[in-house]
C-alpha cells in the first residue's frame, strides 16, 4: 500500500489528539462521577423529588455519552492499529486495505465529533434550548421561510435525538409562520444551536410569484438556554406586564375562543415572551414564564447592557447586511456560512437538517482552533 507511512502517521495524531481530549475532559473523573450517580439512581426514594431526578437523569446522560464516545474511540483506534499491522504483513490484500480506508474515515469522523463536543464547557452548553425563529422582511416570502427554516431545524433535533416541543407558535392563513418558540430538549442541545442564533437569508426564484422572479427573504433565530426552576433571577412583579389574548391561528376547531393565550413584557428590559399553545391561561403564563426567565438569564449572563437588543432578540433590522448565513436556491445552489465562510453546494441536505458542519466549524472558531 502507497503512503502506509502517512496513514500510520495520520492514526498516531488521532490518537495522541484524543487522549490528550480524554484528560482535558477527566475521563476517569467522570466514570467515578456516573457511579455516583448510578447509586442515586438505584435509591428507593429517588423519585419522590421528581425535579431533582430529573436533573440526575440529565447529568447521568451527558456523561454517558462522552465516556461512551471516548471509549468507542479508543477501539477504533485499536481496530485500525491492527489493520495496520496486518497491511505490513501483506500489501496485496486489497480487501484490508479498503476496510482500513473506511475505518479511518469513521475514526476521523467520530473524533472530530468529540472534539466538538468537549468544547462545549460554558456555564448552560448542557442545558435544553428555547428556540424562536421569525419572520423578517419579505412578506409572504419570509414567512415561507421561517417555515422553512422550522422544518430545517426540526429535522436537526430529531437527528440529534432531541425531543421537541412547541411552545408558541403564530401562523398565517396564506404560507408559513410569523414566529415559532421550541423547546429542544437534549444533552447539549444549547450548546450546540447557540450558534443559530442571527439572520438567515434565502435567495429563490418565488413559488408566490407568477412571473417566477427571484426573492430575498429573511428570518431570525434566537437561542436561549432552558433554566432550571432552581436558577433565578430577582424580578420585581411591577415590572411586569401581563396581557391575555384571544389565540390566533388559521381557523377552526383547534384556535380557543377564550382569552388563554398569554404575553408577559418585562418592561426595564424590553423582552417579551408569548405562550398560546397550552390549553389554559394558567398553563400558557407557566410556559411564557419560562421563556422569559431564560432571555433575562442571557441578560444576566452578557452582562453587557449596550448588547441587550440583540439578546432579546430585535434586531435592528432583519434584512440587508446582518446576515449570519445565506441559503442560495437560484441561480446556483449553496449555503454559505458568513462567519467561518463555510460553503455547502448540496442545498437540500441542509435543509434537510444537515448543519454539524456549520455548527462545528463556528464552535471550532469561536475556540480558536
Amino acid at each position: 500500500m502507497q503512503n502506509l507511512y502517512l496513514e500510520e502517521e495520520r492514526l498516531n495524531n488521532i490518537k495522541t489528539s484524543v487522549e490528550e481530549l480524554g484528560r482535558s475532559v477527566d475521563i476517569d473523573n467522570l466514570k467515578t462521577r456516573y457511579q455516583e450517580l448510578e447509586a442515586e439512581n438505584l435509591d428507593p426514594e429517588f423519585w419522590n423529588n421528581r425535579e431533582e431526578a430529573q436533573k440526575v437523569i440529565s447529568e447521568m446522560s451527558g456523561i454517558k455519552g462522552l465516556i461512551e464516545d471516548y471509549d468507542s474511540l479508543l477501539e477504533l483506534i485499536e481496530n485500525n492499529e491492527v489493520y495496520i499491522e496486518l497491511i505490513k504483513e501483506d500489501e496485496s490484500d486489497n480487501s484490508i486495505i479498503e476496510s482500513f480506508l473506511k475505518e479511518m474515515e469513521i475514526l476521523e469522523k467520530h473524533a472530530n465529533s468529540f472534539k466538538i463536543s468537549t468544547l462545549l464547557n460554558g456555564e448552560y452548553d448542557h442545558n435544553n434550548a428555547i428556540f424562536s425563529i421569525h419572520s423578517g422582511a419579505g412578506g409572504t416570502e419570509a414567512q415561507d421561510w421561517a417555515d422553512m427554516l422550522y422544518r430545517m431545524y426540526t429535522r436537526y433535533a430529531e437527528s440529534k435525538g432531541y425531543s421537541i416541543e412547541v411552545m408558541d407558535i403564530l401562523k398565517e392563513e396564506e404560507a408559513g409562520i410569523k414566529s415559532v418558540t421550541l423547546a429542544i430538549r437534549g444533552t447539549n442541545a444549547y450548546g450546540y444551536l447557540k450558534s443559530e442564533k442571527g439572520v438567515h437569508r434565502l435567495v429563490r426564484i418565488s413559488p408566490f410569484d407568477a412571473a417566477k422572479k427571484r426573492h430575498t427573504s429573511f428570518a431570525s433565530v434566537d437561542v436561549f438556554p432552558e433554566i432550571d426552576s432552581d436558577t433565578t433571577v430577582d424580578i420585581n412583579p411591577s415590572d411586569l406586564r401581563i396581557d391575555t389574548y384571544r389565540s390566533s391561528g388559521a381557523g377552526g376547531q383547534h384556535v380557543n375562543t377564550s382569552d388563554s393565550a398569554v404575553r408577559i413584557t418585562h418592561i426595564p428590559t424590553g423582552v417579551v415572551a408569548t405562550c398560546q399553545n397550552e390549553r389554559s391561561q394558567l398553563q400558557n403564563r407557566e410556559k411564557a414564564m419560562q421563556i422569559l426567565m431564560a432571555k433575562l438569564i442571557a441578560i444576566k449572563e452578557e452582562e453587557q447592557r449596550e448588547k441587550i437588543e440583540d439578546i432579546q432578540g430585535n434586531y435592528s433590522q432583519i434584512a440587508w447586511g446582518s446576515q449570519i448565513r445565506s441559503y442560495v436556491f437560484n441561480p446556483y445552489q449553496m449555503v454559505k456560512d458568513h462567519r467561518t465562510n463555510v460553503e455547502v453546494g448540496d442545498t437540500n441536505k441542509v435543509m434537510d437538517g444537515d448543519l454539524d458542519i456549520f455548527i462545528n466549524a463556528y464552535l471550532q472558531d469561536k475556540a480558536g482552533i
